[in-house]
């Protein structure tokens, strides 16, 4: 283990030869890793901690990593970085996963040596994009430490995927962003069908515009979305 370490990591996984395994390895990368072996100690600890990557199996003795995840993502407002893994490799149980919030998706089995570069990517990609100021445009902002969304005084409540495609296009703000670049960075190698972002963005429209006068979701046909004040972007 290096003098400095790369960051704290919360390993949440009930077969302990794998769990031992991925520590090890991360540990000798410069990384402290916490240990979880159930779902509600994992929900605690990634609760009460902060961390910089969650490793979270999708099978687990009291609650699943879905629901763990999603009550990350929905109710306790926590931004961290989660790599799910599992056995379950169709493409439904992909989707799933992503749909609760995490951000990668393995299937075991797999080469502890990716699943440490997949970590790395992810927190390196997390700490690129946070800003204590959080990420805003006209009256609308994503605080990037607790993913609490608010326009005006108003805090809204967005599904994790949203909170994700409202962060890139925040992020890219006032540029248009190409819908495969979106569901790329949502969704990663698991494509969805045409209509999953277009029912995704309706569903975002919806609560970030729908109850104010000034539309800032906009769809640039045949191209892809953007976040923008209109009459500051284009004035």
């Amino acid at each position: 283990m290096t003098e400095q370490s790369e960051g704290l990591v919360l390993l949440v996984e009930d077969n302990a030869s794998i769990a031992e395994m991925c520590g090890a390895l991360l540990e000798r990368r410069g990384y402290r890793v916490d240990y979880a072996w159930d779902g509600l100690t994992g929900l605690k600890l990634a609760m009460g901690n902060c961390y910089d990557a969650i490793i979270l199996d999708l099978m687990l003795p009291g609650i699943d990593g879905i629901e763990v995840c999603r009550r990350l993502r929905e109710e306790a407002h926590v931004g961290t970085p989660v790599l799910m893994l599992t056995a379950r490799d169709t493409l439904d149980d992909k989707i799933t996963g992503l749909d609760a919030g995490a951000d990668d998706y393995m299937i075991k089995p797999f080469e502890p040596r990716e699943l440490v570069a997949r970590i790395q990517a992810l927190i390196r990609r997390q700490r690129r994009q946070s800003s204590p100021l959080g990420l805003q445009v006209a009256d609308l902002e994503l605080d990037t430490g607790t993913m609490i969304v608010t326009r005006g005084s108003t805090q809204l409540n967005l599904s994790p995927i949203g909170i994700k495609l409202l962060k890139i296009l925040l992020r890219e703000s006032p540029n248009v962003v190409n819908r495969l670049a979106i569901e790329r960075e949502v969704w990663g190698d698991v494509l969805p069908d045409s209509d999953t972002l277009r029912s995704h963005m309706y569903n975002l429209r919806k609560v970030i515009d729908k109850p104010f006068d000034k539309p800032l979701v906009h769809t640039v046909h045949g191209t892809g979305y953007r976040i923008a004040d209109l009459d500051q972007a284009d004035g």
